[in-house]
């Protein structure tokens, strides 16, 4: 994997006409992985959906190429009639990625592989959408929750699956409010909070 570097500069973004951020600058190295931290509501969510490139900032700019980063949300994003496996290999062909097993190993998958993803509990369902990372082939992780339905073990095989992203010259860009026990750096997106204001036009609808 060639790693990518994620600068952002004076960047301003919000939701439904409001500014939530502004004044962010920051950037993430290869093999670095960065925090997000702060209270529902606080623009975790619209960060990363505007650094993955979903909805358009309001000011400042982003430098990278979006086609590096995978941006994984509160939807497990998988198809409940398809196979773990199918469900995989269709994340595997739409990426141009190969083989599969690599990701149901690290998020232990194996046993399921043939279930249908809609008899998967909540928590097996997530480790399967978080799964998805492996087989984008993609640089840059933007994950918003991702520890969400997860029980103590699966949110260790998640942690063990960024720290081998990390090895490999990846990075990640994590909203969370659990230790995961990564290495890296913590931003309190609070400190960027914005003034009351709206803005000139509403973006794309949240989700």
């Amino acid at each position: 994997m060639t790693g990518t570097n994620l600068n952002v500069v004076d960047l301003s973004c919000g939701r439904g006409g409001l500014t939530l951020l502004e004044g962010m600058t920051f950037n993430v190295l290869p093999g670095e992985a960065v925090v997000l931290r702060g209270p529902n509501g606080s623009g975790k969510t619209t960060l990363l959906r505007t650094l993955a490139g979903l909805q358009k900032p309001l000011a400042g700019r982003i430098d990278v190429d979006e086609e590096s980063i995978v941006y994984s949300g509160h939807a497990d994003g998988i198809k409940g009639t398809l196979s773990v496996a199918e469900n995989l290999a269709f994340w595997a062909g739409l990426f141009g990625a190969g083989d599969i097993g690599a990701a149901l190993e690290a998020f232990d998958l194996g046993a399921l592989e043939n279930r249908a993803a809609q008899t998967l509990s909540a928590g097996q369902k997530r480790r399967l959408g978080l799964a998805r990372l492996c087989v984008t082939g993609r640089s840059i992780w933007a994950l918003d929750e991702p520890t969400v339905s997860l029980d103590a073990s699966s949110v260790a095989l998640f942690a063990n699956a960024v720290s081998r992203h990390l090895s490999r010259g990846g990075s990640a860009v994590i909203a969370t409010h659990i230790d995961l026990g990564l290495s890296g750096r913590t931003i309190d997106v609070t400190q960027f909070k914005a003034s009351a204001h709206g803005t000139s036009a509403f973006d794309e609808a949240f989700t």
